[in-house]
Parts: C-alpha cells; structure tokens; sequence
C-alpha cells in the first residue's frame, strides 16, 4: 500500500476538488506555472515558507501577484498551504497533482533521448510504439543527447529501452571480450 504523505494528501484533496468542477487542466496549468515561478525565484518561496512573516502578508503578496492571473481555486489553495504552514510541500504537491492527474487518464509520460532533436512526427509515432507496449498512451519528451552517438533511449514507466549505437557499441565489445 503507497504511503499517505502529506504531498499526497493535499494534491489528492486538489485533484478531486478540480474533478468536482471540471477544471483538472487549467489547475494543471496554473499550478505548473507556479511551480516554475517558484523554482526559478527561491527568495519568493523562501518568503511564502518563513514562519517569521505574518500568514496575512504572504496572503497578500499572492493576492498582489495572482488576482486575475488564476482561478479563485487554485488562489484558495495556495491560501490553505499558508494557513497550514505547508507552503515548503508545494512543489511535491505539484508534482502528485500531476501524477493523479496522468494515472485517471491512463498516461504514462517518459522521455526519449537522442542524438538530435527530433520533430514533432517523430515523437508522436515513438510515442504511439511505446503505448503499444506498455498499454497505456505514452507522452514522451525529447531531450537531445549527443554522447549516444545515434538510435533513442526510452525511459517510461520505470523502463528502458535502449537502442542506441552506443549501446550497441558496448554490447559487442563485451561480447568480445568473451
């Protein structure tokens, strides 16, 4: 059984709360947009964590920055993680929301590594292959990787597909060492 975290718990309760209204995707996005923001300004995280600053003045920088940028919803949220002191959880809880989000829809997303960057048809038909494999529609990411010489390397679902010449390359030199 997983283990009930409080990152699970409050992406879980935003995840239903967003299913009961039908906004999953606009929280979505708004909450990856968030995340990023905090990721990239970690004063201002460091300023919504402090418990030295009042719970009302964070409350009020958020109103300041988000009134009209997001949903009452996900503003609300972020009102509840200051209450709750649970500010520091944010972007774990982020990542679950996501994760919920993904798992109700059966997608399973993963990244394909190459030697070049790959066009959008290219992705989409790995994409396609590796849903067939796995049973679940794959959403793949690239990320250009010049050291594998040529060929992909899937990461998706906590596998790996590796056809890559540097693999290949490994391979018959331990099969020559033999």
């Amino acid at each position: 059984m997983a283990e009930l975290t409080v990152e699970t718990a409050y992406a879980t309760a935003l995840f239903d709360a967003a299913n009961d209204i039908g906004k999953e995707n606009i929280i979505l996005s708004e909450i990856t947009q968030i995340k990023k923001l905090l990721i990239q300004n970690g004063e201002f995280l460091e300023f919504l964590k402090t418990p030295v600053i009042e719970q009302e003045d964070k409350k009020q920088a958020l109103r300041d920055i988000f009134t009209g940028r997001i949903s009452k919803e996900t503003l609300n949220f972020l009102y509840i993680l200051i209450d709750k002191r649970r500010m520091s959880k944010f972007i774990k809880i982020a990542d679950m929301y996501t994760a919920l989000l993904n798992e109700s829809r059966n997608i399973s997303p993963g990244t394909i590594y190459s030697a070049v960057d790959l066009t959008y048809e290219q992705i989409k038909d790995f994409d396609e292959k590796v849903s067939n494999l796995i049973g679940k529609k794959a959403e793949l990411k690239n990320i250009k990787d010049p050291s594998i010489i040529g060929g992909v390397k899937i990461f998706v679902e906590g596998k790996v597909i590796d056809a890559t010449i540097k693999k290949r390359l490994t391979d018959l030199e331990e099969s020559l060492r033999i």
